[in-house]
């Protein structure tokens, strides 16, 4: 696999990094890997807010560890979780509002991201989520309580040196733009992502001002792919709509264009884009390629209506029996084994901010 090369070519050279001593630590790259964003990000805090969109039941999480449900929005691992495996990590870091994320458990970092949540918080307030604003200010008291944790010092250590990922967008356009008709009459496509793109800059001067210097954000996957749109956009073909790909593009496109703009102007700023789009359409175009079966719907059986239709039904029996031959979980998300791939498939890109 082209993805299994990049990562064992990424691998050996942090293990040269760790070697020569430019590690943060003897055992970890860095410090504490701190996650922002939505669903692809949240690693449970919805499960302590009153949201409909929560992955606290089965069967999320059956492949995870004890084969319980953590509140990711998967059978098993994020991206995000391969990632801090990489880096060195034994554990992963909590979600920010588990009763769990305290003491020492603070130390390696936390996840603040939020199911549901987009760049407009009018994304956000539809349902019911964290907010990217109240996310950054969860950061703010979490720096106060690793402060009180370790002193001033160590604290700014960690905050300097850690690694910080984005990852926020699908819902703006599949759960906000697409079924909103005042939404898309007020906005054009590319008008809506300016919108989006004014948001991601936002939310980066924020998470600078607060000590962040290595930020990594990941692009807008094919939406034209996701088995939700195909089912609802699709007009009764099986294949991915080009119309909502070239939506994504467009917004990838401005989300580099700013991205390269805040790295001149914000000093000591280290960032990538990490492209999700074109692993997600190499697997749900050629699933086959690398190892999978299916790709046009996903593992489990999902609900009816708009908010559950892109969820799991709870305690489902027609969930399949093989997740690693599908590309996708329930009608949006991506199973473990895609997950693998696309973090493998970044492995590369993400060298670049533990340099």
């Amino acid at each position: 696999m082209e993805g299994s090369k990049k990562f064992f070519l990424a691998l050996a050279i942090f293990l040269g990094m760790m070697n020569t001593g430019s590690a943060q630590s003897s055992t970890t790259l860095v410090p504490a890997v701190f996650t922002f964003g939505d669903s692809t990000m949240d690693v449970g805090n919805n499960d302590f807010l009153d949201s409909d969109f929560k992955a606290n039941f089965l069967p999320y999480g059956r492949d995870f560890m004890n084969h319980t449900p953590t509140g990711r929005f998967c059978n098993g691992k994020l991206p995000a979780d391969f990632t801090v495996e990489t880096l060195g990590f034994t554990t992963y870091p909590l979600p920010y509002l588990s009763p769990q994320a305290t003491g020492k458990n603070l130390l390696i970092g936390a996840g603040f991201a939020s199911a549901g949540s987009g760049y407009s918080d009018q994304t956000t307030k539809l349902y019911h989520a964290i907010s990217l604003s109240q996310q950054l200010k969860y950061f703010k008291e979490y720096q106060s309580k690793l402060v009180q944790l370790v002193g001033r010092r160590k604290a700014n250590s960690i905050i300097k040196g850690g690694l910080y990922v984005l990852g926020t967008g699908t819902g703006d356009f599949v759960q906000n733009y697409y079924i909103n008709h005042k939404l898309r009459k007020l906005y054009s496509v590319n008008a809506f992502s300016d919108l989006l793109a004014r948001e991601l800059s936002k939310f980066i001067k924020g998470l600078h001002s607060l000590g962040a210097r290595r930020i990594g954000i990941t692009s807008l996957p094919p939406l034209g792919c996701l088995p939700a749109n195909i089912r609802v956009f699709g007009h009764g073909r099986k294949t991915c709509v080009t119309r909502l790909n070239e939506d994504a593009k467009t917004f990838n496109r401005k989300l580099n264009q700013t991205v390269v703009a805040l790295a001149r102007e914000l000093p000591n700023l280290m960032t990538a884009v990490f492209d999700i789009y074109q692993p997600i359409l190499d697997l749900a175009t050629a699933p086959s390629k690398q190892g999978f079966v299916e790709a046009k719907r996903g593992c489990c059986k999902t609900g009816s209506s708009v908010k559950t239709s892109v969820l799991c039904i709870p305690k489902s029996t027609s969930t399949c029996s093989n997740a690693t031959s599908y590309v996708f979980w329930d009608s949006v998300h991506p199973s473990e084994a895609a997950n693998k791939f696309i973090a493998e498939s970044l492995a590369i890109a993400g060298i670049y901010l533990i340099s």
